[in-house]
């Protein structure tokens, strides 16, 4: 599987997986975990389709380590990102003083009026450094680095997890936490 076919498979993979698992009429659990062998037969009857082999390629060497199989490689699911419900059995953590979050240039002035929100996902995402917050943002346009007092928002009682692949989660962060590098 060539760069291209592993980065459309991973898209694939995020939309099904984290998003809209009826488009191959896919069944997760509670948690999120797919059968693999559920998972590539209906993807291969609708696309991009893929062997076990390029699956656990695309697991392995995802650079955001987006995916996770279990143990034995039977079930697989996403780390973070759904839009739908998944109770990713997550267990509070103590956030490092600081954390960050890249946006976009034209997100910056409804940030700082209504504080960061979830939206349409389960989690606000945050980073641990400026360099991934910079990628975060890249996504969308112009990138803006906003630093979050996460010492402060835990102290006032507000909880944070820590994902499989390192994102930090949190439910919102209001606007007297953020400030701009």
């Amino acid at each position: 599987m060539n760069e291209q076919q592993k980065k459309k498979t991973s898209k694939f993979l995020s939309y099904v997986l984290r998003h809209h698992p009826e488009l191959i009429n896919l069944n997760l659990d509670e948690n999120g975990w797919a059968n693999v062998d559920e998972l590539i037969t209906k993807s291969t009857n609708d696309s991009p389709g893929f062997t076990f082999e390029e699956l656990d390629e695309i697991v392995q060497t995802n650079d955001k380590k987006r995916f996770i199989f279990n143990e034995d490689k039977t079930r697989i699911r996403a780390n973070q990102g759904h839009s739908i419900y998944i109770n990713l059995a997550l267990i509070p953590q103590q956030p490092p003083k600081f954390l960050y979050h890249g946006t976009a240039q034209s997100n910056i002035e409804s940030i700082l009026k209504k504080g960061i929100e979830k939206r349409n996902r389960q989690h606000v995402h945050l980073s641990q450094d400026k360099d991934t917050a910079t990628k975060v943002g890249m996504r969308h346009g112009k990138p803006v680095i906003l630093i979050i007092d996460t010492e402060k928002m835990s102290a006032d009682g507000i909880e944070f997890y820590l994902s499989e692949n390192d994102v930090w989660l949190t439910d919102f962060v209001d606007v007297k936490y953020i400030s701009q590098v």
